[in-house]
């Protein structure tokens, strides 16, 4: 078994115990990720564990190619037909059985979809990041070093020195330097702009142009 498994399979557990936390109202409230409450970010998260390719390729046909309005229209789609809870249950009968998609995605990418989205809901909500350090710089490594056609997060990070100040994590480069939390890091770098208030250091200017300037 691989690390990016044993990672994803122990945060799946500790994010399954943070979701069963949450009330119906935080539910309902405006996720970081453009659109989405945090109830369609649980959606999501259980459709990439899930659909069959045939049907990811059927919405994207109906959305003329575009994936990620394919993507929207899936997990709101799904959001609105099941509860919270039963969708939660759902994630995690299928952390041990995925199927669809959920069976050939790249586990490294995968447990970088599921941090992303945790930090996505939890920050909205006004609090701090409980996932392991480690874990978030296995994601971090992920997104400086593999190319993700989803999440352009190593174009973002080209050329920067990223050092995080809550772990030992960092990236070297020719380049100006971004320090800040390992979460608040990896969260920029997947497209959220909240956390950049957060970093330090004359990268930081670089990296806002580039969130600017990308989907």
């Amino acid at each position: 078994m691989s690390r990016s498994t044993d990672l994803l399979r122990g945060n799946d557990v500790r994010f399954a115990e943070f979701a069963r936390s949450l009330t119906a109202t935080q539910w309902a409230q405006p996720s970081l990720c453009a659109e989405w409450t945090n109830h369609d970010v649980l959606a999501h998260i259980v459709v990439g564990y899930s659909s069959p390719v045939r049907s990811i390729a059927t919405a994207m046909v109906r959305h003329r190619g575009s994936f990620d309005r394919a993507n929207t229209d899936m997990a709101r789609t799904l959001a609105a037909q099941r509860h919270p809870h039963d969708l939660i249950d759902a994630f995690t009968a299928l952390t041990s059985e995925p199927r669809g998609i959920g069976r050939i995605f790249p586990r490294r990418l995968l447990l970088g979809d599921h941090v992303i989205h945790e930090l996505d809901i939890t920050y909205a909500l006004g609090g701090d990041s409980a996932i392991p350090t480690a874990t978030v710089a296995a994601v971090l490594d992920t997104q400086v070093r593999i190319p993700n056609p989803f999440v352009p997060a190593a174009a973002r990070a080209r050329g920067l020195n990223l050092i995080a100040t809550d772990t030992d994590w960092s990236r070297t480069a020719d380049g100006p330097t971004v320090t800040g939390h390992a979460a608040h890091l990896a969260s920029v770098l997947a497209g959220r702009p909240w956390a950049l208030p957060r970093l330090t250091g004359d990268g930081v200017a670089i990296l806002t142009a580039r969130l600017s300037n990308s989907p």
